[in-house]
Parts: C-alpha cells; structure tokens; sequence
C-alpha cells in the first residue's frame, strides 16, 4: 500500500466499493483496478450517465462534496486519480 492509501486508508476500500456498487463490477474485477487503471473512456459500464451517480455515492458514502466546477476528465481518467482527489476532499471536510 502507497504512502497516498495512507491518510484515509478507510477510502480505497469504500472507493472500490462504489465502483463495484454503482457500476456493477464483479468484485474481481474491482479487486483488479489498480492506480494506473483508466476509468471514464475504458470502462464500459462508466459512461456519461454513471459518473452523476458515482459521484452522488462517493459523496454520500464518504461525506464529501463534490462541486460541478471540479468534475473533469482528469480526475476521472485514471483509478489512482479518482483516488486522490478523493482523499484531498476528505481532508479538506
């Protein structure tokens, strides 16, 4: 596990779990995302419509909130991306 997994180590997990949830991965294929694994554009099931939804969870699900200003392709072009930004917004709250 990275020194990045660290200071929220609860947020790959829950992370993974929503992809899994929202985008009805099959758990090996969850546990098979790594940092570098491309999302929006690789991931079929990971089309315009989904990206409302997997964000509404992960805001829901981490208690977080996600302005519409910071949604961009770049936060969404790769799992270790998602995961980032994801935990700057964790510890900004």
């Amino acid at each position: 596990m990275s020194a990045a997994l660290d200071e929220h180590s609860d947020t790959d997990p829950v992370l993974r779990q929503v992809l899994q949830d929202v985008l009805g991965l099959s758990p090996a294929r969850t546990s098979a995302i790594a940092g570098e694994t491309g999302l929006f554009g690789h991931l079929p099931e990971l089309d315009s419509m989904a990206v409302a939804g997997l964000l509404t969870e992960i805001e829901d699900r981490l208690g977080i909130i996600i302005e519409d200003d910071e949604v961009d392709g770049e936060m969404l072009e790769s799992y270790g991306a998602l995961l980032r930004f994801v935990e700057a917004k964790r510890r900004e709250s």
